[in-house]
C-alpha cells in the first residue's frame, strides 16, 4: 500500500512539475505584454506587473498592420486546414479499403517517409519551382504548400479512423441502393466526425504556427502572416519584447479557441484512430 502511495505521489509530482514548466513561459509572455518598456528590464524581476498597462497592445496595432497579418493567417490556416481535411478523408478512406496488402504497405511507407524529410530541405526546390511559375509572394502558393505538407500525416490519421469502421456498414448501405460515395458520405463520415475534427485541429495548429515556408515565399507587407510579423520584431537594434509578447498573446488566441472547442473531439478522434494491437 505504501509503495502504491509513493508511486501516486511521484507521478503527481512529475505531472505538476511538467505543468509548471509548460505554464511558466506562457505566464511570463503574458506578464511581459502587460509591462511598460522600462519595467521589462527592471532588476530584480517583477513577476506581477505594477502598474498593468496595455500600451504594448496599442503599439502593436498602431505601428504595424497586425490586424492585416492576423486576417491573412486566419484565412490561409482555415482554408488550408479544410482542404487538407477533405482531401485526407478521401485518401484515407481509399487507403483503408485497398485490398492489396503490398500496395497498401507501399503507400503507407511512402507517406511515413515524407514525415522524415525536414522542412528546410524543401525550401530551396520549392522556392525555385514557385519563382519559375511566378507564384512567389502569393498567398495561393503558400496555401498549396501548407496543404501538401500536412496532408500526408492527415491521411495516416484518417486511415486509422476508417480502419475501425466495419466494412459491413458500407455493404449494408450498398444493398439498400447506395453507391460507394453515397455510403461514404451518408454512413461512414457521420461516424468519423470526431476524427475529422482531430484532423482539422492538427492541420490548423501546424499551419498557424509555421514560419520558415512563409518567410521564404512571402515578401510584401500585405501578404505577411502572423509568424512572419513576429519574426520581423527582431532587428539588429534589438528586440521589442513588449510588442512581441503582445503579438504572441494575440497569436495564441485562435489555437486556444480551436483546441478549446475541439478538445472532446480531438480526444475521441485520437482514441478511435489509435493503432490496433
Amino acid at each position: 500500500m505504501k509503495n502504491i502511495r509513493k508511486f501516486s505521489f511521484g507521478r503527481f509530482f512529475l505531472l505538476a512539475l511538467y505543468l509548471f514548466a509548460s505554464i511558466l513561459p506562457l505566464y511570463w509572455i503574458m506578464v511581459t505584454s502587460l509591462k511598460g518598456p522600462k519595467e521589462i528590464y527592471t532588476m530584480p524581476l517583477r513577476y506581477i506587473p505594477s502598474p498593468i498597462t496595455f500600451a504594448s497592445y496599442a503599439k502593436l496595432f498602431s505601428f504595424s498592420s497586425f490586424s492585416l497579418y492576423f486576417r491573412n493567417s486566419l484565412v490561409i490556416s482555415l482554408t488550408a486546414s479544410l482542404l487538407a481535411m477533405m482531401i485526407s478523408v478521401l485518401s484515407g478512406f481509399a487507403l483503408s479499403r485497398i485490398k492489396r496488402r503490398r500496395m497498401k504497405g507501399a503507400l503507407q511507407l511512402a507517406l511515413y517517409f515524407t514525415q522524415t524529410i525536414p522542412t528546410f530541405i524543401l525550401m530551396v526546390p520549392l522556392f525555385t519551382i514557385f519563382s519559375k511559375l511566378g507564384f512567389v509572394d502569393s498567398k495561393a502558393a503558400l496555401l498549396v504548400v501548407y496543404v501538401s505538407t500536412v496532408i500526408a500525416f492527415c491521411t495516416i490519421m484518417s486511415k486509422g479512423f476508417f480502419d475501425r469502421i466495419p466494412v459491413s456498414l458500407e455493404e449494408a448501405a450498398r444493398i439498400d441502393g447506395c453507391s460507394m460515395f453515397q455510403s461514404l458520405f451518408r454512413v461512414v463520415l457521420p461516424i468519423t466526425r470526431p476524427g475529422m475534427a482531430a484532423i482539422f485541429c492538427f492541420a490548423f495548429i501546424n499551419i498557424w504556427n509555421e514560419l520558415f515556408l512563409a518567410v521564404m515565399l512571402l515578401m510584401s507587407d500585405e501578404n505577411m502572416t502572423v509568424p512572419v510579423a513576429l519574426n520581423s520584431f527582431i532587428s539588429k537594434a534589438g528586440i521589442s519584447w513588449d510588442v512581441m509578447s503582445a503579438g504572441i498573446v494575440i497569436a495564441l488566441l485562435p489555437t486556444m479557441v480551436v483546441f478549446g472547442f475541439g478538445q472532446k473531439y480531438i480526444v475521441a478522434g485520437l482514441t478511435e484512430g489509435s493503432v490496433k494491437g
